[in-house]
């Protein structure tokens, strides 16, 4: 739709998860109508992303060093693992600043469909830091999804043997929602989930 190199950076945008053509066109064109937007500075940043960025050797959260900030946290309680799909949802359960423990990043979830099995996720990993006997309890905070339940029953049931205390990260109504416009599954795990007050 537009000559050469502006096209080319739209296509590239695009590629981007979650930016589509409008959003990459969007992009584009700030960059190009903003004098002060700092090009190099984005680029060198860019590049010392692939450069510098690794995936801790103990958990698999994004780390600039061999361990991530919380494996090297002493206050962390080593007793308590809690088992997510991407390094994201570390980042989104520290923001609740509710659980003080370790993590374990499994790099996705069980789906067939993708061709993605139990042999493609890190959870040879995992057995092997649940092994010395330390770990008391595995939260199983995997995404409420068909791949996500998946990925939880079958860790479940690979943990059952080991001593370990099993849990699953409660899911239901979202706060300030309204019970007309819950569906059938989320009010009915929200159900399973309730406590005595």
């Amino acid at each position: 739709m537009y000559d050469g190199i502006v096209q080319e950076l739209i296509d590239e945008f695009g590629r981007l998860p979650g930016i589509g053509p409008k959003s990459a066109q969007r992009i584009t064109f700030h960059i190009l109508q903003t004098p002060s937007f700092d090009v190099k500075r984005l680029a060198e940043l860019l590049s010392e992303v692939r450069e510098r960025v690794r995936f801790c050797e103990i958990c698999g959260n994004v780390s600039e060093q061999e361990r991530c900030a919380i494996c090297r946290d002493p206050r962390r309680s080593a007793a308590t693992i809690c088992v997510v799909e991407d390094a994201k949802d570390v980042a989104a359960i520290e923001r609740t600043r509710e659980f003080r423990g370790l993590y374990h990043v499994l790099g996705g979830a069980i789906s067939p469909i993708a061709g993605i099995g139990p042999d493609d996720l890190r959870i040879a990993q995992l057995m092997t830091r649940l092994a010395d006997g330390t770990v008391q309890e595995v939260i199983l905070a995997t995404n409420p999804n068909l791949e996500g339940e998946a990925t939880a029953s079958y860790l479940s049931r690979l943990l059952v043997s080991m001593q370990i205390t099993v849990s699953r990260l409660a899911s239901g109504l979202p706060v300030g929602g309204d019970l007309e416009y819950a569906d059938e599954v989320t009010l009915g795990r929200a159900f399973e989930g309730r406590r005595v007050l």
